[in-house]
Formats: C-alpha cells, structure tokens, sequence
C-alpha cells in the first residue's frame, strides 16, 4: 500500500453528506506534526470558610485542530503540480472563500488514513512565502491552517437529548447510590430526586436496592 496523503474535503451542509464540486484537496506532502486542542471551561468559586478556590465545570468548548502544510512547485515532490498560486487558491476555495449558494465558507472534513477524520469549519488560514524564483515569484509557501471542530445543531441537540429531562430514562441503580445522587448524575441538579420517588412509588430515598431499574420522567421544572 502506497503512502496515504491526507486530503481536504469542503461540503455545503452541515451534515457533511453533499462535497462541494470537484476533486477534495490532496496535499502534497503530509504534516510532520498535527495539534488537538481540547479545552474545558470552569467558573472559578472561592468558598467563604475556604482558602483556595474550586473549579465548578462550565462548559466544554469545540475541539481545535491545527497543522502546517508546505506546498512544494518547484518541480521536485510533483512535476504536475508547479503553480504555486494554483494550488493555494484551490485550496482556498474549499476550506476559506464564502461560498454564495450556502452564504458561508464551506464545512471542512478533514481526512488522514482511517484514524484521522475531523469534520469542522477553517478557523485561520496564514501563508508565509519561503522559496523564490530570481523574478520574485514564489515557488513554496507554509500554510499554517486551524480549523474548529462543527457539530451541527440537529446532532448536538440529539447527543444533549441523551440526558435531556425532557424524556423518560431507565436507569440501572448501583448498590450505594441514592436517588439525589442519581438525578444529580442524569440532570445536573440533585433536586428533582423527589419527582423520580414519586413516579416510581419510593418512600426511601437513601438506600436504593443495586440491579433495580427506575424510571425517570420528564421533569416538571419549578416556575417559581
């Protein structure tokens, strides 16, 4: 099996199912390194009886890709591929130029073998120029290129459904766990444990049998 080269594929949906027009963008040669940027966000909160503060979790931002790229026309890598402004504005209108027909850039997957596939939207896009003919045309340039992770907002609203307490789940108990415990694991808030006693007929809260299965409901939220 020949050497796999990572290519560059623009789509007009966010589903990532219609590729624009024309060939994906193969690079010429592969990044020697790649980053994954993953971040989590938390609201500092500094306790009154406490002399340090504590994270309280916040949110979990978009996942950030980025890499660089050389683009090699003097002939060398590819004698077919010799015009440098060819392959930069190729590349270009895939991943950056606003494409009028979805009034946006194109969504971006990125593809390397079968491990690596990122579907996301360009985030930054900077050439630094670094080879030259005699007349001052360039021949190669770095192409540092970010890219942000794109989840549409049907699939983020059904990954976020998984847990949403505006459907009915079964859970497993584990010997030890408590109903709050429990609601504070599904939903976020310990608070709504009193609506799962009620709808599955508990009067102990504490100490729930491990194996069994509780229903929790969609929950009634506090207009108060």
């Amino acid at each position: 099996m020949g050497m796999q080269y990572m290519k560059i594929t623009g789509y007009t949906d966010e589903e990532f199912k219609n590729p624009v027009a024309g060939e994906p963008y193969n690079l010429m040669l592969n990044p020697e390194s790649i980053k994954w940027n993953r971040t989590i966000e938390y609201n500092e909160q500094h306790p009154i009886d406490a002399s340090s503060s504590s994270q309280k979790y916040k949110s979990t931002p978009s996942d950030n890709l980025s890499f660089d790229i050389v683009i090699d026309c003097t002939g060398v890598v590819d004698s077919k591929r010799t015009d440098l402004a060819a392959e930069i504005k190729t590349l270009e209108d895939i991943v950056y130029t606003y494409n009028g027909d979805i009034h946006r850039p194109n969504f971006v997957k990125i593809q390397w073998g079968n491990d690596l596939v990122f579907l996301s939207v360009l985030k930054s896009f900077d050439t630094t120029y670094t080879l030259f003919k005699p007349d001052g045309s360039p021949l190669r340039a770095k192409i540092s290129l970010s890219f942000g992770q794109y989840i549409s907002p049907e699939k983020r609203k059904k990954e976020d459904n998984e847990n949403s307490p505006d459907i009915t789940h079964l859970v497993e108990v584990t010997q030890g766990q408590t109903l709050p415990q429990l609601s504070n694991k599904m939903w976020n808030s310990p608070y709504y444990y009193i609506q799962v006693a009620h709808y599955n007929n508990l009067n102990k809260f504490r100490h729930l049998k491990g194996g069994s299965k509780l229903i929790f409901p969609p929950i009634i939220k506090s207009t108060s």
